[in-house]
């Protein structure tokens, strides 16, 4: 009731929603109400999944890695304010100082742009499909990305080909060290290039949702998903 009170007040949105209701009906008979419609999807994706923008080795950047060339620069009163890329630690006092929300990739964000991309593919099935990453020609559904983009939040904390886990960057004894090297640490942030844990080193409650990420892709495949619904997640089972 709230929502349709607000659309006859607000008509233009409408226009820029997903089409809803009778005749709008997904896989399985399934509604949608969201905010974008598919071309808009379509578009915001295409910039989530550019490398060169929002997609790291380790997940989605807090940032467009655009602006590590391109900041975004404002003239207030004869002084500059700006807005660069910033991978890592924050190079200025402002918003608290001790965390950096312009390039890092935090792992909350990226919980929720893995759920947003499942419910989704619960609507869209293999009918969409994204190229990911943008650019490499290899096309994928919504479930297929939001899988691409947990594996690569697992990444952080996996050994590489060198034996090194991307979490510990440039410390030796947490990368080396037998009495260190197995115990992991959960950052608050990570480093939008490399994956190193960055901030507070001991942010369980939402860095610890990697765990669940791993746990839900190990239970669950794209057909199970699309014939269970959201339930399909909480059930054990072969897939």
């Amino acid at each position: 009731v709230a929502l349709q009170s607000r659309l006859r007040q607000m008509p233009e949105l409408f226009q820029a929603m997903h089409p809803t209701g009778p005749g709008h009906f997904g896989v399985a008979e399934r509604g949608i109400i969201a905010l974008v419609n598919q071309d808009r999807l379509r578009r915001i994706l295409s910039k989530m999944l550019d490398e060169n923008e929002f997609l790291s080795p380790y997940g989605i950047r807090s940032l467009s890695k655009f602006h590590e060339g391109n900041p975004y620069i404002l003239h207030v009163n004869g002084q500059e304010y700006r807005v660069d890329y910033l991978p890592g630690e924050s190079n200025t006092g402002m918003f608290g100082g001790n965390s950096n929300w312009r390039g890092p990739v935090w792992m909350p964000v990226n919980a929720m742009i893995i759920r947003a991309l499942l419910n989704f593919y619960l609507y869209y099935g293999e009918n969409f499909t994204i190229e990911c990453p943008t650019g490499s020609g290899k096309m994928m559904t919504l479930f297929e990305v939001s899988k691409e983009i947990a594996d690569r939040l697992s990444r952080i904390f996996l050994r590489n080909e060198q034996g090194r886990r991307p979490i510990y960057g440039g410390t030796e004894k947490f990368q080396s060290d037998p009495q260190w090297r197995d115990y992991i640490l959960f950052y608050e942030y990570f480093h939008g290039d490399n994956g190193a844990g960055l901030g507070a080193s001991h942010q369980t409650g939402w860095t610890g949702l990697v765990a669940k990420s791993i746990q839900l892709y190990g239970l669950l495949d794209a057909k199970r998903a699309l014939e269970g619904g959201k339930q399909a997640a909480f059930k054990k089972g072969t897939k």
